[in-house]
């Protein structure tokens, strides 16, 4: 079992005069890993970025970083956020400078690293988003989708360990999510964690390797291929089924997949049939 590089511990939070949004609720982000936090909106999923990444205080319990409590002062929370970055879902809400570069390297610069390792971040971070021909393009004449990236780009300039998105796929077109999937997973491969929330059943069940639910206050965690195949608790949660566990329990029942084999997570993993490959050859 990977060792957890973020955790909370018996968090309670609630905001002023409002119910608790969770009581006592535990969650372990194992690191190098990708996890995936559903939920129907209203469910906190927000809340609990906020908390995991230093935003926020939880009234009780506490937050974990490599096992070790957070401090709530200034110098403790510079350290968190060095390490563990969130990207919010609007990226209006996160740009403000007059170019993309500016922006980008606003966090390095805060860092006080030399002028020649900042411009080395931001080509990098700009490069592995695949924008670097936006660098020195106004930020607020871009797309939605181009200034989603440059948000995450703006994140990765700081070399998170921990990289929590917040919905990182809404307003997206479908190239825009192919495109950010292949980012996440080359980051992943590269050693970084990734958090993401998402109410997407079947964007969590494609690229997640564990999954957290949140259903009425309570969270459950797991694997992913073991959470998203549990109808009852999709339903708790008011997520539907996902695509990927439904379709492999009717191959199974056909005898086209194994009994044991994993579910497929896209279409491209579905067995070829006789049929599909005489087309093939034909």
């Amino acid at each position: 079992m990977t060792a957890p590089i973020l955790s909370a511990r018996e968090v309670s939070f609630a905001y002023e005069g409002e119910r608790p949004v969770f009581t006592g609720l535990s969650l372990d982000v194992p690191a190098e890993r990708t996890l995936a936090l559903l939920g129907p909106n209203g469910a906190g999923k927000t809340t609990l970025l906020r908390l995991l990444t230093g935003g926020l205080r939880p009234a009780r319990g506490r937050i974990l970083w490599r096992g070790s409590p957070v401090s709530y002062t200034r110098r403790g929370l510079t350290e968190l956020r060095t390490r563990v970055q969130l990207v919010l879902q609007d990226p209006d809400d996160q740009l403000f400078s007059a170019s993309v570069r500016q922006d980008v390297s606003f966090g390095p610069l805060n860092l006080g690293l030399p002028v020649e390792q900042v411009r080395a971040r931001v080509a990098q971070a700009l490069a592995a988003m695949q924008i670097t021909e936006l660098a020195d393009r106004p930020a607020h004449l871009l797309s939605f989708g181009q200034r989603k990236r440059v948000a995450i780009a703006g994140a990765l300039a700081l070399r998170p360990a921990v990289l929590v998105l917040d919905e990182p796929t809404a307003g997206l077109d479908p190239a825009g999510v192919e495109a950010l999937l292949t980012t996440l997973e080359e980051l992943r491969a590269a050693g970084t964690t990734i958090v993401a929330s998402t109410h997407d059943v079947d964007l969590a069940h494609r690229w997640a390797d564990e999954v957290a639910v949140l259903a009425d206050g309570r969270l459950h965690a797991g694997r992913a291929a073991d959470l998203l195949a549990d109808e009852a608790l999709l339903r708790s949660a008011r997520l539907r089924p996902a695509w990927g566990p439904a379709v492999g329990r009717v191959l199974r029942r056909h005898g086209v997949l194994p009994p044991g084999a994993p579910d497929p997570r896209t279409p491209a993993d579905l067995p070829s049939s006789p049929v599909r490959e005489q087309g093939r050859s034909g």
